[in-house]
């Protein structure tokens, strides 16, 4: 249990200070007057593939690594000899990233990008995020370490709370570094819970982890394709949830 918990810290602090350490970095390729007249792939600051890549190539190599596998289940024993019973916690928490940078603006601290830039990104990043994920699910043959199915890999849930975990950093880093310690928390606490309740195995979280931070850096990247000047300057939108016993629901109005 103790390496186990070595690995989480390592793996959660490895995200956010490479995070921090680029910070200066991509606030100045993103500067208005740079944006405009430079391509897209010009645009992209090729150092912030570093942690995304990092861990997508650990989920990958573990697959055929005997090394990796072995720790995969050394990892799943450990975690099984300590669960009493388990959590659902993850269900949730994989969405509260995504619902952060809306529900903060909403609570007036403000947001980086407009509402319009907000939807764009968000909407983009889950849809590379899902799209990338069930392609490879599809495709592969992982079962989960409680044998239910074998479409283990990679996390969907831990791509889905790192996307929202980029999305909030993105979008309040330059506010305070906090809410990207927290948001990258809470995705880590994601991932753990996934080998915590025994559906992922440390190499699913891991490559989930990549893809949602790197689905959330392209939707970024491609934000100069809606106008960045212009500003909305009637919008009005409403959101409300519901629960209706089993699944927690979120309906919403938006009116540019």
């Amino acid at each position: 249990m103790r390496r186990f918990f070595s690995y989480l810290m390592l793996f959660y602090f490895l995200v956010f200070f490479l995070q921090e350490s680029q910070a200066q970095q991509i606030s100045s390729t993103y500067s208005d007057s740079t944006i405009t007249k430079r391509s897209f792939i010009e645009r992209i600051p090729y150092k912030e593939l570093i942690v995304p890549v990092g861990l997508m190539s650990y989920g990958l190599i573990a697959l055929e690594s005997h090394f990796l596998i072995g720790q995969n289940k050394d990892l799943r024993d450990e975690l099984r000899e300590n669960i009493d019973r388990k959590f659902s916690v993850d269900d949730f928490s994989q969405y509260a990233g995504t619902a952060s940078i809306f529900a903060l603006d909403a609570f007036g601290i403000r947001a980086k990008h407009n509402l319009k830039q907000r939807l764009f990104a968000a909407a983009v990043s889950n849809a590379i995020m899902t799209a990338t994920v069930m392609s490879i699910k599809n495709t592969g043959n992982v079962w989960r370490p409680d044998s239910s199915a074998n479409n283990s890999f990679p996390s969907g849930h831990t791509a889905t709370a790192f996307v929202g975990a980029e999305l909030l950093w993105q979008e309040y880093k330059d506010r305070s570094i906090w809410y990207g310690v927290a948001g990258y928390a809470v995705a880590a606490g994601t991932g753990f819970f996934r080998m915590y309740n025994n559906k992922h195995w440390l190499s699913d979280v891991a490559m989930g982890a990549g893809i949602g931070i790197l689905s959330t850096k392209i939707a970024y990247w491609m934000l100069p394709l809606i106008d960045q000047n212009k500003q909305s300057q009637s919008v009005t939108y409403m959101f409300i949830p519901g629960y209706n016993g089993k699944q927690l629901t979120i309906a919403g109005n938006i009116r540019f």
